[in-house]
């Protein structure tokens, strides 16, 4: 792994040139405390920018997660589900109601049998 120390006490880029979701995270709670954008960016080897938009995401995703009604799928997918549970219902009554039908008309061919003995 190639992980190199840099001149003010940070650690650089790991392997591949990527940081783990952990050290971003660090990264990005380290600006919310209060540190210097480019000390941050420069101790870590990524641009300005790239620590920026970490930020950004962070906090988009925090104020996500604080959201009270669902998603907009989420809503879609309840309302499809609720149109399906109202049709299916409504379906298993009036089968329901089409074997008492046949049940009462009496003898015939769907009509309850007993069995001789």
């Amino acid at each position: 792994m190639k992980t190199e120390t840099t001149a003010l006490g940070g650690v650089g880029l790991g392997r591949g040139g990527r940081l783990s979701r952990q050290r971003k995270r660090d990264a990005v709670l380290r600006l919310l405390r209060g540190e210097d954008l480019e000390i941050v960016s420069r101790a870590l080897g990524v641009t300005a920018a790239t620590l920026s938009g970490w930020q950004q995401a962070f906090l988009a995703a925090g104020e996500a997660s604080l959201a009270t009604r669902p998603t907009a799928g989420e809503e879609i997918e309840s309302e499809r589900l609720k149109a399906k549970l109202g049709e299916m219902l409504l379906e298993r009554e009036l089968l329901e109601a089409k074997i008492a039908a046949l049940e009462a008309r009496g003898p015939g061919p769907l009509a309850r049998r007993r069995s001789r003995p």
